[in-house]
C-alpha cells in the first residue's frame, strides 16, 4: 500500500510529476502566505497549514524538496514570502528566518509520519501536525535569540503564545485535510 496521499493519487513515479508536485506546492504556500493577520513580530499567515499540508500529503523527500524550492524562489526574490517578510536573501537575516527555515523541518518531519502512515486516521494525523507546528517553534525563537539576543520571556510572550491558538486551529484543519483524502480515497475505489 502506498504511504502517502499524493503518491496513492497521483503516484511520485516520474520525475514530471515529482517536477510538477513541487512546482504546485510551490505555489499553494506561496498564496497561503499572502493570506496574513498583522501581528508583531511575525503576522500570522496560513504558510504554517499549506506548509503541513504539503508535509503531510508529499511525504518526507518530496515535501522537503517543496520547501528547499519554496526557500529557494524567495531567495531569488520572488514574491512568495509574506506581505511583511523582507524579499530576497534579506529574508534569511530578518527576523522570520528561523521560521522559514523551520518550515523545512517542519514539512520534513510532518512527511516523515506520513511515509510511515501514520497520518492516515484523524488522531495518528493531528499528533504528527500538533508535534509537526510545535516543532516550527524550536529555529523559530532560536533565531532571534541567537542573531537578536532576545531574551526567552520576550520570546514567549510575543513570538509563540499569540501564534499557539491558531497554529493548533491549522493543525486540525490539515489533519482534516489529509484524513479526508484518505476517506475519499478508500471510497473511490469501492
Amino acid at each position: 500500500m502506498t504511504a502517502t496521499l499524493t503518491a496513492a493519487l497521483v503516484g511520485h513515479d516520474s520525475l514530471t510529476k515529482k517536477v510538477l508536485l513541487v512546482l504546485g506546492g510551490t505555489l499553494v504556500i506561496a498564496l497561503a502566505a499572502k493570506v496574513s493577520v498583522p501581528m508583531f513580530p511575525v503576522p500570522m499567515t496560513l504558510q504554517t497549514l499549506a506548509v503541513l499540508v504539503v508535509g503531510l500529503t508529499f511525504g518526507a523527500r518530496l515535501g522537503a524538496a517543496t520547501l528547499a524550492a519554496y526557500l529557494a524562489q524567495g531567495a531569488m526574490g520572488l514574491p512568495v514570502f509574506s506581505p511583511t517578510t523582507a524579499p530576497g536573501l534579506a529574508a534569511f537575516a530578518g527576523p522570520t528566518a528561523g521560521f522559514l527555515l523551520g518550515f523545512l523541518l517542519m514539512a520534513a518531519v510532518a512527511g516523515w509520519a506520513s511515509d510511515r502512515g501514520w497520518t492516515r486516521s484523524l488522531p495518528g494525523a493531528l499528533f504528527v501536525a500538533l508535534g509537526a507546528s510545535l516543532l516550527l517553534y524550536v529555529p523559530g525563537l532560536a533565531w532571534p535569540a541567537a542573531a537578536m539576543g532576545m531574551a526567552m520571556p520576550e520570546l514567549l510572550s510575543g513570538w509563540m503564545l499569540p501564534f499557539l491558538a491558531g497554529d493548533a486551529v491549522k493543525a486540525v484543519l490539515a489533519a482534516l485535510v489529509v484524513t479526508g483524502g484518505w476517506a475519499a480515497l478508500r471510497a473511490r475505489s469501492r
